[in-house]
């Protein structure tokens, strides 16, 4: 960043004192209704934690089902190449 760029960023970013006059202001606006929205905001997050919970169980489970198949699939597999490749008793010896 160049030092004119720094400058302006350093202009409009809050710092120190400037944080506690903004909450100030938002508490003196919302102070009535905080306690609600962060009610509100922690129901949300605990939602949306039981939906990624959810989800991460659906996808674990699908892995386990597909490996499952897998294994199915080999085992018979194996079985028709044992069943094909048999003693080869078709040959008679004179």
């Amino acid at each position: 960043m160049s030092e004119y760029t720094q400058q302006i960023v350093a202009l409009w970013t809050p710092q120190g004192l400037d944080w506690l006059w903004i909450f100030l202001i938002v508490l003196l606006i919302f102070g009535k209704k905080l306690p609600d929205v962060a009610r509100s905001l922690g129901k949300s997050l605990t939602q949306f934690k039981k939906g990624l919970r959810e989800v991460e169980d659906e996808i674990e489970q699908t892995k386990q089902d597909i490996d499952k198949e897998v294994d199915d699939t080999r085992q018979n597999i194996a079985g028709q190449s044992k069943d094909t490749a048999g003693p080869n008793d078709s040959k008679k010896t004179n």
